[in-house]
C-alpha cells in the first residue's frame, strides 16, 4: 500500500480488481485510471490525445463497441441504458507507465509506481505459477512412469501364476509316501 500525495492510501486489491485481461493483455481502462488519479476521465483522454505519439498500439488500445457491450457483461463498465459517447482506451503496462509522463501531478506519479509494482507482482505470480505447474507435470511424468512400471509387475505376477496353474494341471498328482496311520 502506497500513500499517496493527499495521504490517502490506495490499497492493491483496488488497483488489481481493475485490471482485466482484453485482447490476451492484461490493461487497466480509462475510467478507472482517471478514478485512481482522481482526475476526470475526458481530461485523461484529453492529454493522451494531445501526446498521442507516445501512445503506439502495445501501449493503448481502443476498444470496439462489442468489446464495450462485452465488458459491460463482464466488468460492469457501464450500466445499463447509458451510452458512452466515446469508447474507451484501454492502457497496458507499458501505456499506464507513459500516462505518469502526460499526467505529471504528484498523484499520478504517486499512483504509476504503486500500478507498476502491482503489474510486476503479478507478472512474478504467474512466473512463480508457472514454475509450479511445470513442478507438477513433472511429478506427473513421474507417476505415470511408476505406474507404468506397477502394471509390468502385475502383468509378469499374472504370466508367472499362470505358469504355475498350467504346470500344476500337467503333473499327475503324486502318490503320498511314508508312514500311514491305521484308521480307527
Amino acid at each position: 500500500m502506497v500513500k499517496a500525495e493527499n495521504s490517502v492510501a490506495i490499497i492493491d486489491e483496488v488497483v488489481m480488481n481493475k485490471i482485466y485481461m482484453i485482447r490476451n493483455q492484461k490493461v487497466m481502462l480509462d475510467r478507472d485510471l482517471a478514478e485512481l488519479y482522481q482526475v476526470e476521465t475526458k481530461q485523461l483522454k484529453r492529454q493522451v490525445k494531445r501526446n498521442i505519439e507516445r501512445f503506439p498500439d502495445d501501449f493503448m488500445i481502443e476498444l470496439t463497441k462489442d468489446e464495450v457491450e462485452f465488458s459491460r457483461c463482464q466488468i460492469g463498465t457501464l450500466k445499463q441504458g447509458e451510452n458512452i459517447k466515446y469508447l474507451p482506451y484501454a492502457f497496458t503496462e507499458q501505456g499506464v507507465a507513459m500516462l505518469s509522463s502526460v499526467l505529471s501531478s504528484a498523484k499520478a506519479i504517486q499512483v504509476n509506481i504503486q500500478i507498476m509494482r502491482i503489474f510486476t507482482r503479478i507478472r512474478q505470480m504467474l512466473m512463480d505459477n508457472n514454475e509450479i505447474r511445470l513442478a507438477i507435470e513433472k511429478l506427473e511424468k513421474k507417476t505415470d512412469n511408476n505406474t507404468k512400471n506397477i502394471e509390468v509387475v502385475f502383468q509378469y505376477m499374472d504370466e508367472l501364476t499362470d505358469k504355475k496353474e498350467s504346470r500344476q494341471s500337467t503333473i499327475k498328482p503324486r502318490k503320498k509316501i511314508g508312514y500311514k496311520l491305521p484308521k480307527k
